[in-house]
């Protein structure tokens, strides 16, 4: 349950993030998208946490700006839509609280194609190449960065 002075933290993921476990094995793991969800749900504290996967670019959009409102902190794997929605982007640059964009595999080793992000330049921080399991370490650095907002206010 959240802490009742606190708003959770969301964790949003793009398209065909929920084929997790079965898609390119060799460069997202096994790891699926539920289990993806509970290290997330573990790391999560009093905040709280709100998980969510589409593969529709609308509705991503929709959930950034719900988080506007309702949340202490975002962690966003865009996916696909790092690359090329001025959309999300735009509706990212619109969050005011600690937001990390994050990534599986390490972009930067893959093909030309993902090394350029329009997210990366509105956002806090970024992590990649940590694979599934630093979706847990981006929740825990979201809370240290929630906490130390509220200590500097």
């Amino acid at each position: 349950m959240p802490h009742p002075t606190l708003n959770p933290i969301h964790v949003l993921n793009g398209p065909n993030l929920n084929r997790l476990g079965l898609r390119e094995p060799q460069i997202y793991g096994r790891t699926t998208l539920a289990e993806v969800e509970a290290l997330c749900h573990a790391a999560a504290g009093p905040e709280g946490l709100v998980f969510r996967q589409t593969n529709s670019e609308e509705q991503l959009i929709d959930w950034i700006h719900e988080a506007i409102d309702h949340s202490s902190a975002l962690l966003i794997n865009p996916a696909a839509f790092t690359f090329y929605s001025m959309a999300v982007m735009d509706a990212l640059k619109m969050y005011p609280h600690p937001m990390i964009e994050f990534h599986i595999s390490n972009i930067h080793k893959r093909e030309e194609m993902y090394h350029h992000s329009l997210v990366s330049g509105v956002a806090t921080a970024v992590m990649a190449g940590t694979g599934a399991r630093g979706y847990g370490h981006a929740v825990r650095m979201l809370r240290e960065m929630i906490a130390e907002r509220a200590s500097a206010a």
